[in-house]
Formats: C-alpha cells, sequence, structure tokens
C-alpha cells in the first residue's frame, strides 16, 4: 500500500469551492434545515402530545449543546 502526504492549505480555495464540497456531503450551508423537526414538534404540541424528544434533537442541532 503506497501512502502520500499531502499540505493544503483551505486559503487555496475560494469560499464557493468550498460550499460546493460541503452541499456535495450533504451539508446545509446558510442555515440550519430543521423543519422537519419543527413541524414535528408543532404537530405534536397542537396535539397535545409530548414533544420534549423532538425539542431536545432541535436544540442539539442547533447549539451543538446537549441537555
Amino acid at each position: 500500500m503506497t501512502y502520500v502526504t499531502v499540505d493544503v492549505d483551505l486559503s487555496d480555495f475560494d469560499t464557493g469551492e468550498l460550499v460546493e464540497e460541503l452541499e456535495s456531503r450533504g451539508e446545509v450551508i446558510g442555515g440550519y434545515d430543521n423543519g422537519n423537526l419543527v413541524n414535528a414538534i408543532y404537530e405534536k404540541r397542537r396535539l397535545g402530545q409530548d414533544y420534549q424528544t423532538e425539542l431536545d434533537a432541535l436544540i442539539y442541532e442547533v447549539t451543538g449543546r446537549i441537555l
């Protein structure tokens, strides 16, 4: 097996190329794609159901912190 070491500086890439790469990996750029969680919370709240699990997931997705 052959190994190659490559030194890459992110400043070698423009912002558009970095955004393109992240989007190709399924990352959301410029905001959070949490519409499904918000809709699930809304529906459960409207029906009087427990939505704590979805709310905790939303908080984690937005802040990166676990409660």
